[in-house]
């Protein structure tokens, strides 16, 4: 029984139909295996492998361009000069760059490696993927994501038995593979092998698992995704929303986005887990406010909610909590949050000047009262400059009663 390529489509409801065999003259009385398609979809990279009732046979790489439906007879494609060692496993990068495929030629780190050559330049450019990847087992069935992102399959790292599936990423400076092994329920005890990705984190791959014969079948997956979003309203003092107010989020893993209120003063982004943010709103007209906050790692859909609450530039703000002793202007040591807040404020304002207006109760006279809350407006000046606010900003007033 010889192994041709199959297409299989879904109907209407999403379910597989019968597999049919490629149409044209791709399948022949060799065996077909793996393929691989060029960016366009036009030329089909595959495996074959010589049938011969006299000796052992090894697998090769062919292409096969496809006219309307209808696919080509296989030309093979010439990697080296050497005969006796087996090409397989063709996988084109997504920039349809390099072919990644898989041999046992000599140069290698033992059994089967995965090499790539440059489809554009082939002349000197073949390479193994080096000793990262590949080990002195066997390292087969590449597949490329992204520049700096490859998958295969390996009995030679660490695994779960048989042939087991890998992630390698490729570090930012380009000179370092990091494997990983994807772990159940993708691995199992048996072989696992051949992942290729459609929309997303799914896709399918092959396995022996729970087959007492061996034999293998074709599974689909997919990765959930997680949804993490955080919302609120940007509102002024009264409660009111902010016209035009803007919202930016800064990430700590690089990412940075904006957005502005709706006229209700809500916004919403979306975020990633495990990762510490920093937002700030503002607008025209009133002082910026800066919150941060770290998202969750759960493996669960989540939404955080935070509220920013702005002040009017060009209206008398009141401070909250702040204390003095009676009929005294030093600052009681539970003003410190208040003032903190102030510092804060100022420092997301930097183009922002104040004044400090003070009052005091009804009991005294009118000038004591005006002195008292001169000296008591002067003691949150003096806080802000020790905590590194310009003076230049700052002015006081006291307003008596």
């Amino acid at each position: 029984k010889k192994s041709d390529i199959f297409f299989s489509t879904k109907n209407e409801r999403g379910e597989w139909q019968r597999p049919e065999p490629a149409e044209g003259e791709l399948n022949t009385d060799a065996d077909e295996g793996v393929v691989s398609f060029s960016p366009d979809g036009q030329t089909m990279y595959l495996t074959m492998a010589r049938r011969s009732l006299n000796s052992d046979t090894s697998v090769e790489i062919y292409t096969s361009r496809r006219s309307d439906a209808s696919w080509s007879a296989p030309q093979k494609y010439e990697i080296t000069a050497d005969t006796l060692s087996a090409y397989g496993h063709p996988a084109v990068s997504p920039d349809g760059t390099y072919l990644y495929f898989c041999s046992d030629m000599p140069g290698g780190f033992g059994g089967k490696d995965i090499w790539r050559i440059n489809l554009k330049s082939p002349t000197g450019s073949l390479e193994n993927m080096g000793e990262q990847i590949n080990t002195s087992g066997d390292e087969m069935f590449p597949y490329v994501r992204t520049d700096s992102l490859l998958y295969f399959s390996s009995d030679g790292h660490p695994g779960f038995g048989g042939l087991d599936l890998f992630r390698a990423t490729l570090n930012s400076t380009g000179q370092r593979w990091s494997v990983e092994n994807m772990g159940i329920p993708i691995n199992s005890p048996g072989d696992d092998f051949g992942i290729t990705f459609g929309e997303g984190e799914s896709g399918f791959f092959s396995s022996n698992r729970r087959d007492a014969r061996g034999y293998d079948s074709i599974y689909s997956f997919e990765l959930p995704e997680i949804k993490v979003t955080i919302s609120g309203y940007v509102l002024d003092k009264d409660e009111e929303p902010v016209p035009n107010a803007i919202i930016r989020i800064v990430g700590d893993d690089g990412s940075n986005q904006k957005e502005i209120a709706r006229d209700d003063g809500s916004f919403r982004f979306r975020l990633e887990r495990g990762v510490k943010y920093v937002m700030k709103a503002g607008a025209k007209g009133y002082l910026n406010v800066k919150q941060e906050f770290t998202s969750g790692m759960e493996e669960e859909n989540a939404d955080y909610g935070v509220d920013f609450i702005l002040a009017a530039i060009n209206k008398p703000q009141v401070v909250e909590n702040i204390f003095y002793d009676f009929d005294k202007a030093s600052l009681r040591p539970e003003s410190k949050t208040a003032l903190d807040e102030m510092v804060t404020i100022l420092n997301e304002n930097p183009n922002v000047t104040i004044e400090m207006g003070a009052h005091t109760d009804r009991k005294g006279s009118d000038e004591y009262n005006i002195e008292l809350s001169n000296r008591r407006a002067k003691s949150v000046v003096d806080y802000l400059i020790a905590a590194g606010i310009d003076p230049g900003r700052l002015t006081w007033k006291g307003y008596g009663e």
